[in-house]
């Protein structure tokens, strides 16, 4: 069952969440061009131990409540044996443009990024900046992260193509029970054409195939309908999020 929880943020954009996609200007230190090539999580493999309980029973992490007694639920004798998920990568749409070159979106979960490119599109959402350093940061120590693509084939020059990010979201994840999904965002120019929402349908779809169930997210009031709608709830069972913040 996904939980949601709803924080005060700066202003977004119609489909992103205000987390630490937020780059800094004051970052003076020359970045080389970081491709983010994590080694992505690996999950279990089907003979996996599952744990199917609520959201709150789960998130004990180990116990089952059944029939007002407690279980404790002992992991299998024989060792877990890890695969390396298979990155994905599927043409979402393909479209002729009025100059004659061709358009494709393209969605992948290889988690390949570059920082500036990630710059550019918070730039164009109106994120603030935050240190390069610390976004590659976030990016390597991701779970799971997922880009839009938009590739232009020009019709007059074979070969010759035009490749732009314009949409990601990540998770981090316990790699067992829970993740989070943070830095949705997409490109104003290509929102409203249902990208955003193919987008968290994918990242949800990969996580619950790797066995992840408990997926929760963040998200500025002004998109808590879009979320709604996508099977999230505020608070459910009457759990609530908290934050820490320091006292000055």
């Amino acid at each position: 069952m996904a939980a949601f929880a709803v924080t005060p943020s700066s202003s977004i954009c119609g489909v992103c969440i205000p987390t630490a996609c937020r780059l800094d200007a004051r970052d003076g230190v020359p970045a080389p061009r970081f491709l983010h090539s994590r080694k992505q999580a690996k999950r279990r493999s089907s003979t996996a131990w599952s744990l199917r309980a609520g959201l709150w029973d789960s998130l004990k992490s180990g116990f089952l409540n059944t029939n007002n007694s407690t279980e404790t639920v002992e992991p299998p004798s024989t060792p877990i044996e890890d695969e390396e998920p298979i990155p994905e990568e599927l043409m979402l749409l393909e479209r002729t443009l009025p100059d004659g070159s061709t358009e494709q979106i393209m969605f992948s979960s290889a988690g390949d990024i570059d920082v500036y490119d990630l710059q550019a599109l918070c730039d164009k959402v109106g994120w603030p900046r935050r240190p390069l350093t610390k976004i590659a940061a976030s990016l390597r120590n991701s779970y799971l992260v997922a880009t839009l693509h938009s590739i232009i084939r020009s019709s007059e020059t074979e070969g010759e193509e035009r490749k732009q990010l314009i949409g990601m979201a990540r998770a981090t994840s316990d790699h067992a029970f829970n993740a989070t999904i943070w830095d949705v965002l997409v490109d104003p120019s290509y929102q409203g054409q249902g990208l955003g929402k193919t987008l968290m349908e994918k990242v949800i779809r990969t996580l619950l195939q790797r066995d992840i169930n408990n997926i929760t997210l963040f998200a500025d009031s002004k998109v808590v309908d879009f979320y709604k709608n996508m099977g999230f709830e505020a608070d459910p069972q009457g759990i609530k999020g908290m934050f820490w913040y320091p006292r000055l």
